[in-house]
């Protein structure tokens, strides 16, 4: 009976420690959350949600918006038209790339510069290009598709993340977004880009788009995803990190602390096993431990305590001298 009684309790401790391992403590949880307006952190491997703040309310999304805009011109099967530069699309605020009106671009290499760099210039570009010379016709194709991905407290009204008109989404429906950005391989290529280097195809002009994203240079799990900021919004962020068989994502909206933050969610449910290498010793290591262990087993005979006795006494006139 005791012994039953002993596999049980071994066995329901087996399986708290699954359940909470990899789960933040609700010290830290509580922690996080207080310096965000919004959160959502789920485990998308197991499709468990870690902990959540605030996450159906309304709040301005800045460049996360571009996911959508991403999304949109990766799904439209377009990625190596040509894109010419209007005046139109470079008329935006920082940050932009710098592009020129006139100049030619592959739409792929716009995308790359609004996700990689965030720049605005290209997201216009891309809105404008896609929406056939309309970026309002642009933004409801965003609200379409924002609509048939299920995310229901969400309206686009630019493809930047201007805080211009109702232009809000939801930290839940943010997610729903992302989980669906992150099932296309193109997308993902370009979410963990540190850097993306591009030319005008007419002028030649060169042009480097360097990321935002500080989880790239600095966390080797991170694969993505996207930075965003407005006086209005905050500074926001959309980070996913992979290890083994656990893939993590976050959304968090208007974070001061998001890069410390995103990093402890990402430490504790990605914790780092340090693993113990055994070499296999070479057949010369055998030998040689295999020879000094047999010299130490030797028996003392006379002739070996004279050997040693001698030895002693070398070894004292050197120190003597």
């Amino acid at each position: 009976m005791i012994g039953k009684i002993l596999l049980f309790f071994c066995s329901t401790c087996v399986i708290a420690s699954s359940l909470s391992a990899g789960y933040l403590d609700k010290e830290t949880a509580d922690r996080i959350k207080g310096n965000v307006d919004a959160i959502i952190a789920k485990d998308i491997s197991s499709k468990q949600l870690i902990f959540a703040k605030d996450e159906q309310e309304r709040n301005q999304p800045a460049s996360l918006t571009k996911i959508m805009t991403a999304i949109l011109a990766i799904e439209s099967g377009r990625m190596n038209s040509i894109v010419t530069i209007t005046p139109e699309m470079i008329q935006v605020e920082p940050t932009k790339a710098g592009l020129r009106v006139g100049e030619k671009f592959y739409l792929k290499d716009l995308v790359k510069a609004a996700m990689v760099m965030s720049a605005n210039d290209a997201a216009m570009a891309i809105g404008v290009y896609l929406g056939n010379g309309d970026v309002d016709r642009f933004a409801a194709m965003m609200n379409q598709k924002a609509k048939q991905l299920g995310m229901k407290n969400t309206n686009f009204t630019n493809p930047c993340g201007f805080d211009v008109g109702n232009h809000y989404s939801t930290a839940q429906d943010l997610l729903i977004m992302s989980e669906h950005a992150i099932k296309n391989s193109t997308f993902n290529e370009m979410a963990k880009l540190k850097r993306h280097d591009f030319n005008a195809i007419n002028t030649k002009r060169h042009y480097a788009a360097y990321t935002h994203n500080k989880l790239l240079n600095n966390y080797k799990y991170a694969v993505g995803i996207k930075t965003g900021f407005t006086n209005k919004a905050g500074p926001c962020l959309i980070a996913r990190a992979k290890k083994d068989d656990k893939d993590v994502l976050v959304v968090m909206l208007n974070s001061e602390q998001r890069w410390k933050d995103v990093r402890t969610i990402f430490e504790d449910v990605l914790p780092e096993v340090t693993k113990t290498v055994h070499k296999t010793p070479t057949i010369q290591q055998v030998l040689r431990a295999k020879k000094q262990a047999q010299a130490n087993l030797q028996p003392k005979t006379k002739t070996n305590v004279k050997q040693q006795k001698k030895s002693t006494k070398s070894s004292s006139k050197v120190r003597k001298a």
